[in-house]
């Protein structure tokens, strides 16, 4: 049933000024009584170590990138070293604070936050938890090395062994890292300690983590999520949608069933710079970074600044922003202010600062300061903050030791990294827990509906039902969704204008009556939030739809479907797992930008699976093998198809559960004299293509593409052999079109067969123009006629329609179009 929430015209008129929530900056007061009683000393003491095991962690990486020696060790790495040599009280301060359910998200110069909140998490599990994880992760490869040749005096001594070698062999590319070292610097991570993916994309951790918080939040997980990112990263779009997504109204107002908002923190780590831009005087305009979360809801994101050179300030205010959190009444941003002393990598020169600025933060170095507190207040004495220098600078030694050698930590081949581009799962629920539901799936209306439709197009005479009688593509996306949220109770659905509208295009009408708005709801216009959160939620252990409800959209989260989807799993040597379908509306009759089939974008990108179902029979059994894998897909659907019923399959779509077998192309029409190959709806403008040509005399066989990535060639080379010329049809732009791979292939492998060169027709090279112009712009049947004629075999007795000679295609590629 929809739910609306009325507005009232005289409210909205009435005169008012709006006050913002104040922001508190750097209100914390050391007490060291009350610390002592909150943290205990050994905490207060272990904060101290931590932020030297990343000084000297960091200190052994940037000796090795600019000298290529440490400690008598020599190693040429050649990877990248961003490093956060100035800002350890900060990343020790807020994992102080957090569990090992608590989740981070990083950026590119994360080391530190790795570190901290390993070391958090490993002081804070039981031995026989730790020894579990360890042994378990990578079948033991890590742990096995470390055990033997870097073994602690106990078990989470040995832990700390486990961190640093394994992030240390990450970023030196190495086997034993925690991404078999296909992650590398910028992207280390360990999921069992709560340190999740970095991110080398500027921002690209937020709308991730809003991802990763939803699916806290709506599968009632444990925890909280921090997006940890640079104050550069408050200028990007991601950053704001990210922030939008997780503070809609939404989850107070219409989320009955589990109401508040998800787990979700934005900490800016705010060293002053961006990569040599300065975001306060310079590049942007808000002075203090705190005032940024001002407009995202009335609360102000609860936001702060905080002294970041504190430890004790930072774990102070991520606690009360963790209880805010778990009350559901987030989201939260702190500004954490805090200072790198590198560049922003080691070939950067700081051109952009001067030395006196340089040596005025030195002076104030988080680690002196509150090692100096320490001892002032008798918590420690100097002589054990020395002892921690000798133990630190021996474990980054046998660190760097055990790494560097080739014997012990080489590198992954290539068939590894082969093998983990896809996860190829199948995984019929990704929780054991029992699906939410509002009603029956027999109960509900939209099944009903369906069933009183023919699953097949045609009559028992041949004629063509009615629309509104046929089983139509539509109804087989609800199909497949519909069973999908049935059975896998982790299952989400969201994009722009789902529930109550059921979808711009009816595909989703009669979920919003089946599905509680926390498994299935509206999102903000906000595509890389969108696809972003999907990846999050994906990553974290759900099973996530979302939508672009136009192809064209894909430019608005092109980080998000090209960087983050489909690298993840690779770049986690198979860690992760990326459940996440996106489905793609493609356009027509709406112009320039909402008609465009960017299928070539998708194709290009490896680590996606993609298809383009053209039918309801397919689209059906292909869309439940999407949701039943492991693996990112994109799921194109053509506007143009969404009405048509299944004209194939004589024996209709079947009721029950099917899939379509992965990769592989089919046959709608069988013939001898011409391949025509389609994807998508350019089927039927090829079947049309193959009518004209039979009443020519030219029996043409008809393949439909439907897979675009895996994709099977032998059904393609079978019929070259048979027919001997091959076109391909495609409603996407002719130049750089996807089928142009295929007709490359194809030329290839089938060479000896073919009497003709393959062609490919497509669509014109320019923008897609007004409805009314649509029939000169897309490819027609006598489109595909006119080429066979002038390219390939000459048609007796016909006339073609539009120009594809050679002398043609040299002028139009002079032109560029």
């Amino acid at each position: 049933m929809a739910r609306t929430i009325p507005f009232d015209p005289v409210k909205l008129r009435e005169p008012l000024t709006i006050e913002t929530p104040s922001i508190p900056v750097n209100q914390y007061k050391s007490n060291i009584k009350k610390e002592l009683k909150q943290y205990g000393k050994e905490r207060l003491i272990r904060a101290y170590y931590d932020m030297l095991l990343i000084r000297k962690f960091e200190t052994m990486l940037d000796t090795i990138k600019k000298e290529g020696v440490y400690q008598g060790i020599s190693y040429n790495h050649r990877g990248p070293a961003h490093l956060s040599s100035g800002q350890e009280s900060a990343a020790v301060g807020q994992a102080m604070v957090l569990d090992p359910e608590d989740q981070i998200f990083g950026s590119h110069r994360s080391h530190g936050e790795i570190l901290a909140k390993s070391m958090s998490a490993i002081y804070k599990m039981e031995d026989k938890e730790l020894l579990a994880i360890m042994e378990s992760f990578m079948d033991g490869e890590t742990y096995k090395i470390v055990e033997k040749h870097f073994p602690g005096e106990n078990v989470r001594d040995l832990a700390e062994n486990f961190v640093l070698y394994g992030a240390l062999a990450e970023i030196y590319a190495k086997k034993p890292g925690f991404s078999a070292g296909l992650g590398g610097s910028m992207h280390t991570f360990f999921k069992p300690f709560g340190s999740m993916p970095n991110n080398a994309i500027v921002g690209g951790s937020c709308t991730i983590a809003v991802g990763a918080s939803l699916y806290k939040k709506i599968n009632r997980k444990k925890g909280i999520v921090i997006a940890n990112i640079g104050d550069g990263a408050l200028a990007r779009g991601p950053v704001y949608e990210g922030l939008v997504l997780s503070s809609m109204d939404q989850y107070k107002t219409l989320w009955e069933d589990n109401p508040g908002y998800p787990p979700f923190m934005l900490n800016c780590f705010d060293n002053l710079y961006a990569m040599g831009g300065q975001p306060v005087g310079e590049t942007m305009g808000y002075k203090v970074a705190a005032r940024v979360a001002s407009a995202i809801n009335e609360y102000s994101m609860h936001t702060e600044r905080v002294d970041g050179f504190n430890p004790l300030a930072v774990a102070d205010a991520t606690a009360r922003k963790k209880e805010i959190l778990l009350k559901g009444e987030g989201p939260a941003f702190m500004d954490t202010i805090t200072y790198r002393y590198s560049g922003h990598s080691p070939s950067d020169a700081m051109t952009y600062r001067t030395k006196e600025e340089l040596e005025a933060f030195r002076n104030q170095d988080p680690i002196v300061a509150y090692g100096n507190y320490l001892i002032e207040n008798k918590v420690v004495s100097q002589e054990e903050l020395d002892q921690f220098d000798t133990v630190l600078e021996e474990k980054m030694r046998k660190t760097l030791e055990i790494t560097v050698d080739p014997v012990l930590s080489p590198m992954v081949d290539e068939k590894f990294v082969e093998s983990v581009m896809f996860s190829n799962g199948s995984v019929e629920k990704l929780d054991d827990g029992e699906p939410v539901l509002l009603e029956k799936l027999e109960d509900n209306a939209r099944v009903k509906q369906i069933a009183r439709r023919s699953r097949y197009a045609y009559d028992e005479n041949g004629k063509e039902l009615p629309a509104a009688k046929q089983y139509q593509y539509r109804d087989a996306v609800f199909e497949a969704m519909a069973h999908r949220f049935s059975i896998d109770p982790t299952m989400v659905a969201y994009g722009e204008d789902h529930r109550d509208w059921g979808g711009a295009f009816a595909c989703y009408r009669g979920l919003t009556e089946l599905l509680p708005p926390s498994r299935f709801f509206n999102s903000p216009i906000a595509e890389s939030a969108i696809v972003g959160s999907g990846v999050g939620y994906a990553m974290a252990g759900g099973r996530a739809v979302v939508e672009l409800m136009y192809c064209d959209f894909l430019g608005c989260a092109g980080d998000e479907v090209f960087n983050q989807m489909p690298k993840w799993q690779a770049m986690s040597a198979g860690v992760l797992k990326m459940p996440l379908v996106l489905r793609v509306s493609v356009g027509n009759k709406y112009g320039a930008q909402h008609s465009q089939e960017w299928t070539s974008m998708v194709a290009s990108v490896p680590g996606l699976k993609a298809m383009y179902p053209a039918t309801p029979y397919d689209v059906k059994g292909m869309l439940n093998y999407a949701l039943r894998g492991t693996d990112p897909v994109v799921f194109f659907e053509s506007q143009k198809l969404y009405g048509i019923g299944e004209m194939f399959v004589k024996e209709g779509v079947p009721e029950g559960y099917y899939e379509i077998p992965e990769g592989e192309p089919v046959i709608r029409r069988e013939g001898k004299d011409v391949t025509l190959i389609a994807l998508g709806p350019a089927l039927y403008t090829a079947t049309k293509a193959a009518e004209q040509l039979a009443e020519k005399g030219l029996e043409a066989e008809v393949i439909d593409l439907r897979w675009i990535n895996p994709l099977k060639y032998e059904l393609l080379i079978e019929s070259v052999k048979k027919t001997g010329r091959a076109v391909f049809v495609t409603d996407s732009a002719e130049r750089g079109s996807y089928l142009h791979t295929v007709s490359s292939n194809l030329s290839r492998l089938a060479f000896d067969y073919l009497d003709a060169p393959t062609i490919v027709v497509g669509s014109k090279n320019w923008i897609t123009p007004p409805a009314e112009m649509e029939e000169y712009y897309f490819a027609q049947a006598y489109s595909v006629l006119d080429a066979i004629h002038e390219q390939i075999l000459p048609i007796p007795e016909y006339v073609p329609q539009s120009n594809f000679t050679d002398g043609e295609f040299f002028r139009t590629s002079r032109l560029g179009v």
